[in-house]
């Protein structure tokens, strides 16, 4: 065998390893350096769901920062809100970037965002970020770091609006005791392509509720990770999605249980309409022998409300220890349930009124544990407005 014979059988081999998805999700490969992940073709197990061609360059190295975010805090007077370099000892504290694109994104930011609410204090109000992206036709990356000290409390939301290429990693570091609320929101023009890797980071009897709501774009996907780095952390991970016709949303999971005593809760919900439509969900528990005692349940529904939608759910439980309290998954994806529209017609509701109380009844359940009142109110008008588009 020539020696370029043999370098084209050991590429050959690379590249089928690429493919080969790890046997556990906890053996998967995590780096700062772009470089040290393959350039993903869009059969690989993270990116089989992906239109990669949508990415924009994202995942290739092919798309320098051309732009800016713009960021905008309204924050509670307890919480500090500052812009630090790339070099600061806090940043990376949460995760390392466990695929290209978030590697790309975290090398390639100039300056990041740093949220800290004070050890042993309860924020008064909301703190309200809005990120807007860089403009139609423009590329930027970013990053943020959400910091709840020993004994804290605050309700965080992060608002992403406006056009463009996005890209970044999102940090969340709850320290011991504390309690924090996160809402992302992503509701980007239509142009937008968004893809975030969210890193949340608990320590012993933190308390955590992690909501994702997804409603605009062009291509969205956005990826949390949960750990814990003591026992008796908490977490509950929680999401809404309405896709139309075009769109492409997808919310990719990760729960490491490595030490016990800890709970996590998992419970998204999607509607999808339009030629097109297209919303993924994968959802992976990963139960490590040490996490004795661990609590955990992750559930996922899709509503499809029109003909040329498709909804993709992968659920994915693994367990090392048999000493845990409890775990379990589920997953459905059906149209609108004809008895419900029966029952409701009935009674004298017309059919477009009928269909409308289905899908609010719905997204309810998700609705209120949202505790933060204009963000509801303003999701309820925002579901109204995608109803109406197809007459529901």
């Amino acid at each position: 065998m020539t020696v370029a014979e043999n370098t084209n059988t050991a590429n050959t081999a690379a590249a089928a390893e690429a493919l080969v998805p790890a046997a556990s999700r906890g053996e998967r490969f995590t780096s700062y350096d772009v470089e040290a992940f393959e350039v993903p073709g869009g059969r690989e197990e993270n990116w089989r769901f992906t239109p990669m061609k949508r990415l924009r360059g994202l995942h290739d190295g092919s798309a320098p920062a051309t732009g800016e975010i713009t960021l905008d805090a309204e924050a509670a007077p307890e919480v500090t809100v500052e812009t630090v370099a790339r070099d600061d000892a806090r940043l990376g504290e949460a995760g390392v970037p466990s695929d290209r694109v978030a590697a790309q994104a975290y090398s390639s930011f100039e300056k990041a965002t740093l949220i800290t609410v004070p050890k042993e204090t309860k924020a008064s109000t909301r703190t309200l970020v809005r990120l807007t992206g860089p403009g139609e036709g423009k590329t930027a990356y970013g990053h943020v770091q959400v910091r709840a000290e020993r004994f804290a409390e605050a309700a965080i939301v992060l608002d992403h609006v406006g056009s463009g290429t996005y890209a970044d990693n999102i940090e969340f570091v709850i320290g011991d005791g504390a309690n924090l609320t996160v809402v992302s929101v992503q509701d980007w023009a239509d142009d937008a392509v968004h893809v975030s890797e969210q890193h949340l980071k608990l320590g012993r009897d933190a308390t955590l509720k992690h909501i994702v709501v997804t409603l605009g774009g062009d291509l969205v996907r956005v990826s949390p990770t949960a750990t814990f780095s003591g026992p008796g952390g908490s977490v509950e991970m929680l999401g809404l999605n309405f896709a139309d016709s075009g769109q492409h949303q997808e919310h990719r999971l990760f729960v490491d249980h490595a030490v016990p005593h800890c709970k996590s809760n998992v419970l998204y919900k999607g509607a999808l309409q339009g030629d097109d439509a297209h919303s993924v969900w994968i959802g992976d528990v990963l139960i490590r022998a040490a996490a004795e005692g661990t609590e955990t349940f992750e559930l996922n529904r899709n509503l499809v409300l029109t003909q040329g939608a498709r909804a993709d759910s992968v659920p994915n439980l693994e367990i090392e220890t048999g000493e845990i309290e409890g775990a379990g998954h589920a997953s459905a994806t059906g149209r609108f349930d004809d008895e419900q529209l029966f029952y409701l017609q009935s009674r004298g509701i017309a059919e477009e009124q009928a269909r409308r109380l289905v899908v609010r009844g719905f997204f309810h359940e998700i609705l209120m544990k949202i505790d933060i009142p204009e963000v509801r109110e303003r999701l309820e008008a925002a579901i109204e407005e995608e109803l109406q588009a197809i007459g529901a």
